[in-house]
C-alpha cells in the first residue's frame, strides 16, 4: 500500500496546513495549484488518494474529479477523491459525490477529521 496524496488547492496557507498535518504521519504529499496541474499530475504520478479543493482558478474541483474519473490511466478510477471546500450550501455535497468524489469535507480543515478521512482510505505509514 502506498502512501502518496495529492492535494490540488489554489490557497498556500491551506496547502501548508495539509502538507505539515499528512507528512506528520508519515504521507508524502504531491501539490497542485491549479485543476489541470492537478490532473496532470495524478496521470504522471502514482496517487493513492486525491484531496480536491472545489473552487480553483481554472476548472473547479466538479470538473477535475470528472476528468479524473474519466482518464486514460485505468487505476484513477478508484482512486479516492475528498473534495475539502468551504462550498457549505445545500447540495454542495452531492454535486461533489455526483462529480466522482468518495467525500465531501468542508472547510476550515479540522486536522483531526482530515486524518481520520484520509487513514479510512490509505492506512498511515507510522501506524
Amino acid at each position: 500500500m502506498g502512501c502518496n496524496i495529492l492535494y490540488i488547492e489554489d490557497n498556500p496557507d491551506n496547502m501548508m496546513l495539509v502538507k505539515r498535518a499528512l507528512e506528520a504521519r508519515g504521507y508524502k504529499l504531491l501539490q497542485a495549484m491549479t485543476g489541470l496541474d492537478g490532473v496532470s499530475v495524478a496521470e504522471n504520478e502514482e496517487v493513492d488518494l486525491i484531496l480536491l479543493d472545489i473552487n480553483l482558478p481554472d476548472i473547479d474541483g466538479y470538473e477535475v474529479a470528472r476528468k479524473i474519473r474519466s482518464s486514460s490511466k485505468h487505476a484513477l478510477v478508484y482512486v479516492p477523491i475528498i473534495a475539502v471546500t468551504a462550498n457549505a450550501l445545500k447540495g454542495d455535497a452531492e454535486k461533489a459525490l455526483s462529480a466522482g468524489c468518495d467525500v465531501y469535507m468542508s472547510k476550515p480543515i479540522n486536522i483531526r477529521e482530515l486524518w481520520a478521512r484520509v487513514e479510512a482510505f490509505v492506512p498511515s505509514p507510522q501506524k
